[in-house]
């Protein structure tokens, strides 16, 4: 792993962010690269286009101009908080900050082609006023991303025990092979779980002993277990009992997983653990 891409908005969320991005700085020996985007909608809200009619072209764009110039002001203010967050961290091999006009959701896609990871918290500079809300711009970017994905949490802990939610679909794989031959994460506890549904254990169970082995040749000694029930409801129980600091899985399955990124459970599965979540596609 040689670049992280961090997505930042400058909420407290994204300073949890920016200490876990650290953490895999470290661990990894990646550069940074921390980008914040400015969302041009915030220029074409009817509050603002309403002013064309009322005030005339000209005080219009006057007016434009100056909400212009507070959001560069804001970007440097925001890049600037995180430079200083980064400054006592020391990250191997430093970080560089970047300040674009668009879409976050378009603009990333110019950069995931040079990273190996992208970071960016669960839930972003609205969440005090949508408590019960992930960041719908969370959810955009996970789904269209071709690079594993770190959801972070609202708080930064120490992980010293990972969890390992593996169904046998591609992403899955993925996740698998990331884990067989990287050495990241490879002094953590490790948990290896899969969910049955009922009438079908013994399939779950091939599916659990073929990714042990993988992972005892690569030299970890996972921690296996499988449950019997609802996807989402067995993983956060297990994460919660067994006190795990951050869950990986596949974003795509061919099994009850698959629902976990394209429906309602992705919400439930990255709020109730509360922990942050590593996504393969």
């Amino acid at each position: 792993m040689k670049k992280i891409l961090v997505c930042t908005d400058g909420s407290a969320y994204a300073f949890v962010c920016y200490d876990y991005a650290a953490w895999m700085a470290r661990r990894t020996g990646a550069a940074l690269e921390v980008l914040y985007v400015s969302d041009l909608r915030q220029f074409e809200v009817p509050m603002v286009a309403d002013l064309s009619g009322s005030l005339g072209a000209q005080p219009y764009q006057a007016v434009l101009g100056k909400l212009q110039e507070f959001e560069q002001e804001r970007a440097k203010a925001i890049l600037e908080q995180a430079r200083q967050h980064f400054a006592d961290k020391a990250l191997p091999a430093g970080a560089t900050y970047t300040h674009k006009l668009g879409f976050l959701v378009d603009t990333f896609h110019d950069f995931e082609a040079h990273v190996d990871l992208i970071m960016l918290g669960k839930r972003g500079e609205n969440a005090n006023f949508a408590t019960e809300h992930l960041g719908s711009t969370m959810e955009r970017v996970v789904r269209a991303s071709h690079r594993p994905c770190l959801v972070t949490s609202r708080a930064f802990k120490p992980v010293e025990r990972m969890l390992f939610a593996f169904d046998g679909g591609k992403s899955g794989q993925k996740a698998l092979e990331f884990l067989a031959t990287s050495s990241t994460f490879k002094d953590l506890e490790l948990h290896l779980v899969t969910v049955a549904a009922h009438a079908a254990e013994e399939a779950a169970l091939k599916t659990l002993h073929g990714a042990e082995g993988v992972l005892r040749a690569a030299g970890y000694a996972p921690v296996c277990q499988m449950l019997v029930g609802t996807v989402d409801q067995e993983i956060s129980g297990y994460v919660e009992k067994q006190g795990i600091n951050l869950l990986v899985m596949g974003a795509y399955g061919h099994g009850p997983f698959r629902r976990l990124i394209i429906g309602s459970n992705t919400t439930a599965m990255i709020r109730h653990c509360r922990i942050p979540v590593l996504l393969f596609h």
